[in-house]
């Protein structure tokens, strides 16, 4: 399998390059994406849940103790 590798890059590099630069870069790119998804939702979504977690919290109002007669 390698030497059909090799035989394939001598004979078409461009087309061999693009099979496996391509699907690389793509794998490269979507790693990139994700971690970018990540550290957005946990540096700047969580931070705003927390938040707006908090104010409702401490904006709600108390309950009173129920009056019986």
């Amino acid at each position: 399998m390698l030497t059909a590798l090799l035989r394939l890059f001598a004979l078409r590099p461009i087309l061999a390059g693009s099979l496996l630069g391509i699907p690389l870069l793509t794998l490269i790119l979507l790693g990139l994406a994700t971690a970018v998804f990540l550290k957005l939702l946990l540096f700047v979504g969580l931070p705003i849940l927390l938040g707006l977690w908090l104010l409702r919290l401490i904006r709600k109002p108390q309950h009173e103790p129920a009056q019986t007669m």
